[in-house]
């Protein structure tokens, strides 16, 4: 059994000019498992999402994926690499039908002349969209007639059909109600059994102790500690992230 983890950050160091963003941060997120990011608006999360993403690069410190010590200067490298983000924005092609979406940059053809594989991209999505239950009309919808929490649906299992190695996900449910959060969480908890490693930035406390497995804590670029989600509980997190009570 291969134990190595997924993504393994060690002492990722990331300032702008005179603002340190990130200060001297190290975690692991293994494969199977969910590590969420927590920690009030300018602790240093969507950084750490973006640089591990290739579009910020760490003043010091390594990444490594399965092992693998990376650098990347651009999204494009990151992605080759098997990593892909779900961000609020979704970034869907809302004219387009689901199964375009899914397909998005990477259009399977066929034939000498390079004609699009419709059926062939139905196909595959269709099986996607049963695997994670994602509930959508049908692989032919155009997104512009889904509810929000179906887009968003379809955005991580876009990301989930083309990560061979990780999904990073920034405020996936942020502007969701109720309803379409917990669906969607429903489809994140399913990435789990596709033995994927998931790291995710939520501010909902409620969310990351329903989803996670780990929390790692910041304020102020700093990491304050990481801790097991079955071990702790919100007034110790909620401490950590305010600072009104030190913990080690």
């Amino acid at each position: 059994m291969n134990t190595t983890p997924a993504l393994s950050l060690r002492n990722i160091h990331k300032s702008f000019g005179g603002i340190v963003a990130v200060e001297d941060l190290s975690l692991e997120v293994n494969r199977g498992e969910i590590v969420a990011l927590v920690g009030d608006n300018g602790a240093g999360k969507s950084t750490i999402v973006k640089i591990i993403a290739g579009m910020h690069q760490p003043n010091s410190g390594e990444i490594r994926l399965a092992g693998e010590l990376v650098h990347f200067i651009d999204p494009s490298q990151s992605q080759a690499k098997g990593v892909q983000v779900v961000y609020q924005d979704l970034a869907l092609a809302e004219s387009q039908p689901v199964y375009m979406n899914l397909f998005l940059g990477r259009e399977k053809t066929k034939g000498w002349f390079g004609k699009l594989d419709r059926a062939g991209m139905i196909a595959e999505t269709e099986v996607l969209m049963r695997e994670l239950e994602v509930r959508v009309p049908s692989a032919k919808s155009t997104v512009r007639k889904l509810s929000g929490g179906q887009r968003q649906a379809i955005a991580i299992a876009r990301a989930t059909h083309w990560a061979t190695n990780l999904v990073l996900m920034d405020e996936p449910t942020a502007a969701l109600g109720i309803t379409e959060t917990s669906k969607v969480e429903d489809v994140i908890t399913g990435l789990k059994a596709r033995n994927l490693a998931i790291l995710i930035v939520s501010h909902s406390l409620d969310q990351v102790f329903r989803l996670s497995d780990h929390i790692c804590v910041l304020r102020r670029g700093k990491q304050i500690g990481v801790r097991q989600t079955n071990q702790t509980d919100k007034n110790e997190i909620v401490s950590m992230i305010t600072g009104l009570k030190e913990t080690a």
